[in-house]
């Protein structure tokens, strides 16, 4: 099947889009934490946050073996194409890829955000929007390039079937890394749900109901646990 030249638009635009998004993070991280506790703050939130995503990451990992195993196998008996299996890992690594990188950003930018908010609003709003355009340009970017590479390998690598056998493993291959995308989405989501409220709760019950101080009080160390959850569920969760 002879690639046309508008499908050339599909990864380039993947690339401008993955460009822009190191751009605008770079950019943000040009501008200061502010005083010292605000950067020991976000240091604390920052590393919560990644000890969360790396544990969490480890359980995924051997759910996405398992399911490729059992692709493998069905790829094996002929009730799938032989492709099946990688294009899911594929699809649940980028999916993962583009967590990280929003909550990596994230951590960053909060203190950032709120010490440009002490000079302006503006100021503050122009580092949280370029922060939050780093998380939709990658998951754009990752997802457009995504689709053009396998587009790409099995147009060039499948022979030998028919034109219109060759678009049928084209189709369920290419959704099959979207379900692996999916899988890895389902898990953020309802696990970074549940330590949010696990950590919203506990920070309430300690806070307002043992110590009689108001939410998010300073004071309170759950506070931290609190604002992890928050990069958790609302960040790679999303």
């Amino acid at each position: 099947m002879e690639i046309q030249p508008i499908f050339w638009i599909i990864p380039i635009a993947s690339l401008f889009a993955l460009g822009f998004a190191y751009f605008f993070f770079r950019q943000m991280m040009k501008e200061s934490e502010g005083t010292d506790t605000m950067a020991k703050i976000a240091l604390y939130v920052r590393q919560g946050a990644m000890s969360y995503l790396k544990q969490q990451y480890k359980v995924v990992t051997l759910v996405f073996v398992v399911l490729a195993l059992l692709f493998g196998l069905m790829a094996y008996f002929g009730l799938q194409n032989q492709w099946v299996p990688f294009a899911f890992l594929t699809g649940g690594f980028f999916s993962g890829l583009a967590g990280f990188f929003g909550m990596k950003t994230a951590t960053y930018a909060s203190a950032r955000t709120a010490n440009a908010a002490k000079t302006s609003l503006n100021k503050g709003l122009r580092v949280a929007f370029r922060s939050g355009a780093v998380m939709g340009l990658v998951v754009v970017g990752l997802a457009l390039l995504d689709i053009s590479l396998w587009y790409l390998i099995l147009n060039y690598f499948v022979e030998g079937v028919s034109a219109i056998q060759k678009n049928i493993m084209i189709t369920t291959t290419m959704l099959t890394f979207g379900m692996g995308a999916s899988t890895q989405a389902l898990f953020a989501r309802v696990g970074g749900g549940i330590y949010t409220k696990a950590a919203d709760v506990g920070a309430d019950l300690v806070g307002k109901v043992e110590a009689g101080i108001p939410e998010d009080d300073p004071r309170n160390p759950a506070t931290i646990a609190d604002n992890v959850g928050d990069n958790v569920g609302d960040v790679a969760g999303m």
